[in-house]
């Protein structure tokens, strides 16, 4: 059994996660160093970590039914279909990867993630009357992001975003599609994962509970905090995560 300060460290952490999850995303940021503080290996830590902030997303995914919808032609059915075929699919491919290889992946992942993070974030946004995504695009780029969701994860809310914008979604029905489609492939993939050795149920617990009440903490507070400097300062967690990670790996 890992200490007692280091789970202490975990569940406030992970209400922290639950809490930005809610108010902009970004979450397993937090997840993941945390968990791999506890002992385990960071292919484990991913693992527990999508399995322990599942029940936050899928409350957030559900909350927004009424507002999600297809996209360019594909309905909103088929969205759900192809991003749990996606979600299974990444699962499976992370399950395969050796956790040595994992290890040597995630600092790049991290990158990728906060890169996608700060882009979404700051970056310029798309004017209307860009170019769209047609029926084949746009369910083609939601399965490749459901399969690296499944794997790894972390962007995936901007990534959707992006693609449904450019699918023709108003922002509102876009964000509250992301989130379905999000809780679709997290639970395609959880559905794998509990079957897994790798999952630490210890941790996974205690990080679930603390991810459910910061996501409900989060609810609350969404119209009372700057959003903008919180990205700011999830921007600078996951470059210090990713700085870390690396000299971690050298």
């Amino acid at each position: 059994m890992p200490p007692t300060m280091t789970l202490v460290v975990l569940f406030f952490a992970a209400m922290w996660a639950g809490c930005q999850n809610a108010l902009a995303g970004g979450g397993s940021f937090i997840t993941l160093p945390s968990l791999m503080f506890t002992g385990m290996d960071a292919l484990a830590a991913n693992i527990t970590s999508s399995v322990a902030l599942f029940p936050s997303q899928a409350a957030t995914g559900i909350h927004g039914w009424k507002n999600s919808s297809g996209a360019a032609g594909v309905s909103r059915g088929w969205l759900i279909a192809i991003s749990l075929v996606g979600g299974v699919l990444g699962a499976v491919l992370l399950l395969l990867t050796p956790s040595t290889i994992f290890a040597r992946m995630v600092p790049w992942l991290v990158l990728f993630a906060t890169v996608m993070f700060a882009w979404g974030s700051f970056g310029p946004k798309r004017e209307k009357g860009g170019a769209r995504l047609r029926a084949g695009g746009a369910a083609t780029v939601q399965f490749c992001i459901a399969v690296y969701g499944g794997y790894f994860g972390g962007g995936i809310g901007f990534l959707m975003l992006a693609a449904l914008t450019a699918a023709g979604l108003a922002i509102r029905n876009a964000g509250a599609t992301k989130n379905l489609l999000a809780g679709a492939m997290n639970f395609a993939a959880v559905t794998i994962f509990v079957f897994s050795p790798q999952v630490h149920w210890l941790q996974m617990a205690i990080a679930c509970v603390g991810a459910l009440i910061g996501g409900l903490a989060g609810a609350h507070m969404l119209n009372r905090v700057n959003e903008k400097l919180l990205r700011l300062v999830i921007v600078g967690i996951g470059v210090a995560l990713t700085i870390g990670l690396f000299l971690k790996a050298s």
